[in-house]
């Protein structure tokens, strides 16, 4: 018992970590903000594939990639998952270094109500009387973001989008977290390499001459910001509840929203206020459901 309660309390500290981390993430991306976005992503890439490739290598020997695609079909699954998350890193730093944090922060807290309409249109579940309602809500707070604050949230739709067709292809990939994540890289790696030296070549890049040995610094340390989350989530969600899980992945979206206001002073006016309003709304009913369900399933007695 006492070595659960230790384990128990590791994943709790691990998964508050990732998500802080991911939270303050603007933070560092608008250090890099002189460098264009796609290098920024490219670097992102090639750093954090190296550093995952040589933890993999460690920790399962060199065959762990011949061992991870020898599974059927899912070689092209990964390769659609890695167009999926290369999608969503760069829509999300392009947003950032534009001055689009608050609406960043609004794509993290549709996504897991996105979640829950793919589960019913591609995996057939159900949804019970307040997720509907859960649904409904925040449909009406994108609505009212759309026709009352003058512009479609596409940066915040395209963020949950992209990032909730990575979880349903991710859900139905037969594979381990690190390894998917490890393979997802190495795909990623040769279009990175490309945009990469295409910068160096074109005057949009400064990695070796221009950028000044800080940014460069910050370039390498970023792709070990992007891959140690991801890292410690995978920790922890195997000692920690999923429904314990669910509602601590607020902690990011939330300071993404604090840091969007209060730090980089974006504008956050009645109309903003109001389709933030359904949208939260949506999420108390939602978290309440799966609550109140896993405490049912909790108390139900055993047969």
């Amino acid at each position: 018992m006492k070595d659960a309660a230790g384990e128990l309390r590791a994943g709790l500290w691990t998964a508050a970590g990732a998500f802080v981390l991911w939270g303050l993430m603007p933070l560092y991306w608008h250090l890099l903000k002189a460098v264009p976005s796609l290098q920024i992503v490219a670097h992102r890439i090639l750093w954090s594939t190296l550093l995952l490739v040589a933890w993999l290598a460690w920790k399962r020997g060199g065959g762990w990639l011949r061992a991870t695609l020898a599974q059927p079909r899912l070689a092209w699954m990964l390769a659609l998952s890695a167009l999926l998350i290369g999608c969503n890193w760069a829509l999300y730093i392009w947003a950032v270094n534009a001055g689009h944090v608050i609406e960043t922060s609004l794509g993290y807290f549709i996504n897991p109500l996105l979640n829950v309409v793919i589960g019913v249109l591609f995996l057939r579940e159900r949804l019970s009387t307040p997720q509907w309602a859960s649904v409904a809500m925040a449909a009406a707070g994108v609505l009212w973001l759309t026709f009352h604050y003058g512009s479609f949230p596409w940066i915040a739709l395209g963020l949950a989008l992209s990032f909730a067709l990575y979880g349903l292809v991710r859900k139905l990939a037969a594979v381990e977290s690190i390894p998917g994540l490890g393979v997802e890289s190495l795909y990623l790696l040769l279009p990175g390499l490309a945009l990469l030296l295409w910068g160096e070549t074109h005057g949009q890049g400064g990695f070796f001459a221009g950028w000044g040995a800080g940014l460069v610094a910050l370039l390498v340390v970023g792709g070990a910001l992007t891959a140690l989350p991801l890292i410690g989530f995978a920790y922890a969600v195997r000692r920690v509840p999923l429904s314990v899980v669910g509602v601590m992945q607020y902690i990011a979206p939330t300071l993404q929203f604090l840091l969007g206001v209060f730090f980089f002073q974006e504008a956050f006016d009645r109309d903003r206020a109001i389709g933030f309003a359904f949208i939260w709304a949506a999420l108390a009913v939602f978290a309440f459901d799966g609550w109140r369900r896993s405490r049912r399933r909790a108390l139900a007695p055993v047969a």
